[in-house]
């Protein structure tokens, strides 16, 4: 069987959200309500660094018209971002996993109210099916409210705002250029608010290294650069979708790399979450004829 280009840029996310997944393990460790903003910055701006030449060795150009967009796409990524680590220097893991996997729900209502884009049923049952998986795998059944929770809930907001505006302009923006411009405008941001709110010590930035490069190069230049391309062909509910499965991969990374434990609760929100995602792949897959 040969793949469609639908297949490939949905296999993408899923190696998008194997990257991201492996970053959240790193973030875990890195984040200090102090230095929130100086670890978003050099991230976002090393992610756009590394973009640069590749965009000139392809020749691309982004037309004036749609530096606008471009912009609002890294204010997105901006907010998002910052709401998280904020929330996650604040919250557990679990309930910051939990809330953020929320934006699944929310893209495909923000498309219908915006874009009159009205939801399958069979797309609505496997978000339902992916947000109590993300559930269970998160906060294993027991959630506790804390401080950072709705930082990180308002967050997912945001994050689903960041993949639908991917969604309607990928197609018609130079991939390398878009995301490069995305992590400068919301890298630039970050480094504004971190000159004004904090005051990190030499040996605080130092010991951000390790998490601002492989996040850097990973999740952001890598990762993000990614969902570009694949959003060209995959819509914007379907893709949140795969890319629930953050949760998994993380919850993976944390288990391989900082040795949190997965209980049996946990493995089914793991399976629900994957059987939320087949379903939303069923028709695609159908298509191909694969029973």
């Amino acid at each position: 069987m040969k793949f469609s280009t639908r297949l490939k840029a949905d296999l993408t996310l899923l190696f998008v959200t194997l990257l991201w997944g492996s970053a959240f393990a790193v973030l875990r460790q890195a984040v200090e309500p102090g230095l929130v903003f100086y670890l978003n910055a050099l991230r976002l701006l090393l992610g756009g660094a590394l973009l640069i030449p590749i965009s000139r060795w392809q020749k691309e150009k982004i037309e004036k018209s749609l530096i606008a967009p471009v912009m609002l796409t890294g204010a997105a990524l901006f907010v998002g971002v910052a709401l998280q680590m904020i929330g996650l220097s604040l919250t557990t893991a679990g309930n910051a996993g939990f809330l953020t996997s929320l934006y699944v729900v929310f893209v495909p209502f923000l498309l219908w109210a915006r874009w009159g884009e009205k939801p399958s049923p069979l797309l609505l049952v496997a978000v339902a099916l992916a947000v109590v998986g993300g559930f269970l795998l998160s906060t294993a059944g027991a959630y506790r409210i804390s401080a950072g929770d709705l930082w990180v809930a308002v967050s997912a907001i945001f994050w689903a705002l960041h993949v639908v505006l991917i969604g309607r302009f990928a197609g018609k923006i130079p991939s390398i250029a878009y995301a490069a411009g995305q992590f400068f405008v919301a890298g630039l941001l970050s480094l504004l608010v971190a000159f004004v709110r904090e005051t990190p010590s030499q040996a605080g930035l130092i010991s951000l290294l390790p998490s601002i490069v492989y996040t850097g190069i990973f999740s952001i230049a890598a990762g993000f650069t990614l969902q570009v391309y694949a959003q060209r062909h995959t819509p914007s509910g379907d893709a949140a979708l795969i890319l629930s499965l953050e949760a998994v991969f993380a919850a993976f990374f944390g288990w391989l790399l900082i040795g949190e434990t997965l209980l049996p609760i946990q493995l089914l929100g793991c399976a629900l979450i994957l059987v939320g995602v087949l379903l939303s792949q069923a028709k695609e897959l159908k298509s191909r004829g694969v029973p």
